[in-house]
C-alpha cells in the first residue's frame, strides 16, 4: 500500500477521523477538504522536497563569513510550504488558519517528512509559535507568532547549552534588566542575555526576514548569583534582528551572532548552530547582551517550554516514522526487481533454474514485514496521540481530561519507539540492498544516517525513559496509566470475540498485567536509584506493549472495514500484526525482568571495570 492509501485507512476507517467535523470548530470541513490538503501536501512534497533529498545532503550549510548559505532548493521548499497554508493550517481563522484538526494536519506533514526530512517544514517554528499563543502576550502574539504562521518569520528552541547539554539545571546563561524602567517595553519586560546555546536547528539561514529565537536563561537573585537547579528558569524571545511594535523590521542586529555550524551525519539539509548572546559582535544602542522579551513569569520558564517540547516531541517520532517507512518503501521495490539466488527444494537448488527476485527468499519477506510492522504500527501510534491532541482541545471536560492525561503517558513512547525501532527499519533496508544499500547509489544510507538523529534530539532515549517510569506512570496517583490500561482492556475485550485475534488478545492481557507489576516492583523500595536503574528496558516492554495494543485494535479495524478482503488490507495488516506478536512481543519478558528485580549490574560496576 502506497503511503496515501495507508494514512486513509489509518484516519478513516481507524480513527475515524471524518467524524470531527461534528466539532463545532471543525464544521465547516468534511473528507473532502481533509483530502483536498493532502492532495496539495502531496503534490509540493513530491516537486520541491524528494527532488532534492540527496542534494542537501550533499551541499551542507556552510558560512561565508557573514550569511549562512542553503541550496536554492531549500527556499524554494520552504516557500512552497509556506505558500500552502500549512504553518498555520490548525490555527483559528482569526489568525489566517484553517481550523484543521490538528490529525489532518499530523497525517499531512507526513508526505514532507518522507519526501526529505533534511529540507524540513518548520516544525519548530509552528511550536514556538504555539507557545506564544499560549504564553504571550497579546503584543508578542501579534508580533512574533502571527509572522511566524505568516511565514515571515521562523523559529527555534534554544536549551542546551555546550557545557551543559540535556542537563537544564546547569545552564548559565544569564538574563539581567535592560535599565530600571525595563517592564515598560512594549514586547514585554526587556533584558539583556549572556551566554551560548548549542545544538540549535535552523539557528542561522536566509530563509525568512527574520529569526525568532526562544531562550532559556537565569534571572540572577538579589545578591547577582544564579540560582541552582531548575527554578531559576525563565524564558525570552530574543529575535535575531529588532523589531518594532508594528512587527516590522527596524534595521538593527540583536547582539545574536553564529559561534560556529555543526557537522553532522544526517540531517544534513537544516543548519545546526552554536549560538553566542551577547558577546558584542552586534551590540544594540551600544550596550553589552541580546536584546531578549520575558514570556511569562519570572522563574516559569522550563513549565513554558515544555509546552514546546512535547509537541516538538511527537513531531520527532513522526519524522523518525517517516524516515522509516521511506526506506521500507525503497526496499520492497528493490526486493520486487532484485533477481539473486532460487528456492531450496526437496533435493536443494537447482542451478539450471531462472534465479528468483530477492522478495521470493524468507529472510527477505521477514526483514520486510519487520520493517512493516514497525514502521505502520508506528505511523498509527503517532496519529493517535495526535487524534488525542484533537480530543483534549474540542471534546467535553471529562474526555479532554482524559486525551491529556493519555498523552502525558504517551508522548515519551511516540518520541522514542520510533526513533528507535524505525531506525533498526532503515537499517533492515540497508541489508535488503546487500553491498547496494551500503553504497550512496541507493538512498537507504541516507535514511539510516539521517534517522539516527531522532533517538538523541529533544530528549535522548534515557530521558524519556526517565520520564516515564520517574514521573508519567506515577502522576496524579497513576491515573493516566489506569486510563491507558483500560484502553487496551477494551480492545482485548473486542478482539478476544474475533477467532483470528483470540490468542493475540491473550498475549496482550499477559503483557499489561507484566507492565503492571513491574511497575509496581521498580517502585517496591521507593528508591529511585533502584527503580530507575533500567528505565530504558521498562520503556522498551512498555512501548513494544503499547504498539501490540495498537496492532491489534487496527487489525478488528481491518476486519471490519474491510469487506473484500483483499490482500493489502486485510492480509497485510493481519500479517504485520502476527510478525509483531510472534517475533516482538515475546522480547518484553526479558526487558521487564530487569527492571522487576531492580537489577542493578550496570549501575553497581565501577569505572574501574570498563
Amino acid at each position: 500500500m502506497s503511503l496515501r492509501h495507508t494514512l486513509d485507512f489509518l484516519l478513516y476507517q481507524w480513527l475515524g477521523a471524518e467524524s470531527l467535523n461534528q466539532r463545532e470548530r471543525f464544521s465547516d470541513h468534511s473528507r473532502e477538504t481533509f483530502d483536498a490538503v493532502f492532495d496539495t501536501c502531496e503534490r509540493i512534497a513530491r516537486e520541491k522536497y524528494a527532488p532534492f533529498n540527496r542534494l542537501v545532503d550533499t551541499q551542507e550549510p556552510h558560512f561565508d563569513g557573514e550569511t549562512v548559505l542553503l541550496p536554492q532548493a531549500t527556499h524554494d521548499a520552504h516557500k512552497a510550504y509556506a505558500g500552502s497554508g500549512m504553518l498555520s493550517a490548525a490555527q483559528d481563522y482569526d489568525e489566517g488558519g484553517m481550523q484543521l484538526p490538528y490529525t489532518i494536519e499530523a497525517a499531512a506533514n507526513c508526505f514532507f517528512a518522507m519526501a526529505s526530512v533534511s529540507i524540513g517544514s518548520s516544525l519548530l517554528t509552528k511550536g514556538n509559535a504555539n507557545l506564544l499563543l499560549v504564553h504571550g502576550t497579546e503584543m508578542q502574539k501579534e508580533v512574533f507568532a502571527r509572522n511566524e504562521f505568516a511565514g515571515r518569520f521562523s523559529g527555534t528552541m534554544c536549551l542546551s547549552e555546550p557545557q551543559a547539554g540535556s542537563s537544564l539545571s546547569d545552564i548559565t546563561t544569564r538574563a539581567v534588566p535592560d535599565g530600571p524602567d525595563f517592564e515598560a517595553e512594549a514586547l514585554g519586560p526587556r533584558y539583556r542575555l549572556t551566554g551560548n546555546k548549542m545544538w540549535i536547528s535552523s539557528g542561522e539561514h536566509e530563509l525568512t526576514e527574520n529569526i525568532i529565537h526562544l531562550v532559556l536563561a537565569k534571572i540572577p537573585g538579589p545578591d547577582g548569583k544564579l540560582i541552582p537547579g531548575t527554578r531559576g528558569i525563565s524564558l525570552f524571545i530574543v529575535p535575531k534582528k529588532m523589531v518594532g511594535s508594528d512587527g516590522q523590521l527596524t534595521g538593527v542586529r540583536n547582539d545574536v551572532a553564529l559561534a560556529g555550524l555543526n557537522h553532522k551525519l544526517g540531517w544534513r539539509g537544516t543548519t545546526n548552530t552554536l549560538l553566542n548572546f551577547g558577546e558584542g559582535k552586534y551590540p544594540v544602542n551600544g550596550a553589552a547582551g541580546a536584546v531578549g522579551y520575558l514570556v511569562g513569569k519570572p522563574h516559569e520558564g522550563l513549565r513554558c517550554m515544555f509546552h514546546m517540547m512535547n509537541e516538538a516531541r511527537i513531531g520527532v517520532g513522526t519524522a523518525a516514522v517517516m524516515l522509516g517507512m521511506a526506506g521500507y518503501y525503497a526496499s520492497l521495490e528493490y526486493a520486487k526487481n532484485r533477481p539473486q539466488g532460487r528456492p531450496m527444494g526437496p533435493a536443494g537448488k537447482d542451478a539450471a533454474q531462472p534465479q528468483v527476485r530477492i522478495i521470493e527468499h524468507a529472510d527477505v519477506k521477514r526483514m520486510l514485514l519487520a520493517q512493516k510492522a514497525y514502521c505502520e504500527g508506528a505511523l498509527a501510534l503517532e496519529l493517535y496521540c495526535a487524534r488525542l491532541v484533537d480530543e483534549q482541545h474540542t471534546a467535553e471536560a471529562q474526555a479532554a481530561d482524559e486525551a491529556r492525561l493519555l498523552l502525558e503517558v504517551l508522548t515519551p513512547i511516540a518520541k522514542s519507539w520510533p526513533s528507535e525501532w524505525c531506525l533498526e527499519a532503515n537499517s533492515l533496508a540497508i541489508q535488503i540492498h546487500g553491498g547496494y544499500g551500503y553504497t550512496r547509489d541507493f538512498p537507504v544510507e541516507q535514511y539510516w544516517r539521517d534517522n539516527r538523529l531522532n533517538m538523541i534530539h529533544e530528549g535522548t532515549h534515557g530521558i524519556q525513559a526517565t520520564d516515564l517510569l520517574g514521573r508519567k506512570v506515577l502522576m496524579e496517583d497513576g491515573k493516566g496509566l489506569q486510563l491507558l490500561a483500560a484502553r487496551i482492556n477494551h480492545t482485548i475485550e473486542r478482539a478476544i470475540q474475533v477467532p483470528e485475534l483470540a490468542a493475540h488478545a491473550n498475549a496482550l492481557g499477559e503483557a499489561l498485567q507484566q507492565v503492571g507489576a513491574t511497575t509496581k516492583a521498580a517502585w517496591a523500595t521507593g528508591n529511585p536509584t533502584d527503580a530507575l536503574a533500567n528505565a530504558v528496558p521498562y520503556m522498551q516492554g512498555f512501548g513494544h506493549t503499547v504498539l501490540a495494543w495498537i496492532w491489534l485494535d487496527v487489525a478488528l479495524a481491518a476486519l471490519q472495514a474491510d469487506a473484500t478482503k483483499s490482500i493489502a488490507v486485510t492480509a497485510g495488516k493481519l500479517g504485520a500484526l502476527r510478525y509483531f506478536y510472534h517475533y516482538e512481543l515475546p522480547k518484553i519478558d526479558a526487558w521487564l525482568k530487569v527492571v522487576a528485580s531492580r537489577d542493578l549490574t550496570c549501575a553497581d560496576l565501577p569505572e574501574e571495570a570498563f
